[in-house]
């Protein structure tokens, strides 16, 4: 701080001077012996030139007396005077008044809308408070905290609502049941009980052990940052690191990552996941659309010039985009229960006329599963293996989410 007041003060004296000294200089005397000479040499050239023209005088006379006067010319203009008279002591009295009011505006302006309190942040400076603030920022639990609870849901099927009771006394008798867990995280969640959903899918990760895959943790994450309320808490975090341990390309894990990052102050690390997820996913990828819509502000944050590559018409395609997940944080359990079931409604339809990747189908799979719509789930599951019957491997993607969402291929 002290260094720039320090260099501020002596520019605005440095101002002041050079303003004083252009008005003390004056102007040239019109009537000064410099001034007549520079007149008689600039017609004597002006003569030269006629003669020249006219031809009374031979081309070499005529360059070789150019030069004798241009040299003259040059002599006179630098022997000229000044009159000296400038200002007057009241006028210049008046512009050094002028002077120091218009430099005490430009402080005035400066202390108005500039940070003259503000302290020096040198980027070493800014990447250590942010590393201190996601060290020490909320807890999950904190999160949660401070997010009122959702209302109980009303319009949900009474068949439903009475299966999910008896999973849920099930798994509270049989904690170590995988089958019942999953089925429990994935139907929680459908309901908005979103902390009791991660809390299965935690149990999940539990019982399978070394064997949970980089979607089980990227589930668990999902689940953690929508329970508080779009927040990535340390315990979040810890979720989107063993997800991206196990598959560093794991898209939603990376779009988490970045959001954690913005959210911690570190845009310039946020903004090259975000593009390389934006670059590489498949057109239809739930995280492009999102990622589209902010990438350009999150680059000039960064400091970074990025024109993000032209969007592809994808028909149907089904991801969210970041209106659509902010709109969902104020709908009612039902309001969301319907924009879910519409945008697996558009995903089934696509697939049903189009077909799709193992990994599309996959998804139809599960989501089905997840809304309790189990006899939709299992046609699925077979219109899957009658568009991949000549892809063994695809086929097997498919199943096996089938079984992790409780359906019996």
């Amino acid at each position: 701080m002290t260094v720039f007041w320090i260099t501020a003060g002596a520019l605005l004296v440095a101002s002041a001077i050079a303003m004083m000294i252009a008005l003390r200089r004056g102007v040239p005397d019109a009537d000064t012996a410099g001034a007549a000479d520079l007149r008689v040499y600039r017609d004597q050239l002006a003569e030269i030139e006629r003669d020249a023209a006219r031809g009374t005088i031979p081309a070499d006379e005529a360059a070789r007396l150019r030069v004798e006067v241009s040299r003259r010319i040059l002599e006179a203009d630098k022997n000229a005077r000044f009159s000296g008279a400038g200002l007057t002591q009241r006028g210049t009295v008046v512009a050094a008044l002028l002077i120091l009011g218009a430099l005490a505006g430009a402080v005035s302006l400066y202390l108005t809308i500039g940070a003259p309190r503000y302290p020096d942040m040198p980027l070493v400076a800014r990447i250590a408070e942010a590393d201190v603030a996601r060290a020490n920022r909320q807890s999950q639990a904190e999160a949660e905290a401070a997010i009122p609870a959702p209302p109980p849901a009303t319009d949900v099927d009474p068949q439903f609502l009475e299966l999910m009771e008896k999973l849920r006394a099930a798994t509270k008798d049989r904690p170590d049941d995988l089958r019942g867990q999953q089925l429990l995280a994935r139907n929680e969640a459908q309901l908005g009980n979103l902390r009791a959903a991660w809390a299965a899918q935690e149990a999940v990760i539990r019982l399978k052990g070394d064997q949970a895959t980089a979607a089980d943790w990227e589930f668990l994450a999902q689940l953690k940052i929508f329970a508080a309320g779009g927040y990535v808490s340390p315990e979040a975090e810890v979720a989107l690191t063993e997800a991206l341990r196990r598959d560093p390309r794991a898209e939603g894990a990376r779009y988490f990552s970045g959001l954690m990052l913005i959210q911690t102050g570190r845009p310039d690390l946020a903004f090259p996941l975000w593009r390389d997820v934006l670059e590489s996913a498949a057109p239809d990828s739930p995280w492009v659309d999102p990622i589209r819509t902010d990438i350009a502000a999150l680059a000039e944050v960064a400091g970074v010039r990025y024109e993000p590559p032209a969007a592809p018409m994808v028909a149907g395609a089904p991801g969210p985009d970041a209106a659509s997940m902010a709109a969902a944080a104020d709908m009612t359990d039902a309001e969301r229960a319907e924009m879910v079931a519409g945008m697996v409604g558009q995903l089934d339809a696509r697939l049903t006329a189009e077909g799709g990747s193992p990994e599309e189908w996959a998804r139809l799979v599960s989501s089905y599963a997840v809304m309790g719509k189990l006899e939709e789930a299992r046609g699925a599951l077979d219109r899957a293996r009658t568009a991949l019957k000549d892809q063994p491997e695809a086929v097997k993607i498919v199943e096996a989410a089938a079984t992790d969402a409780g359906i019996t291929p």
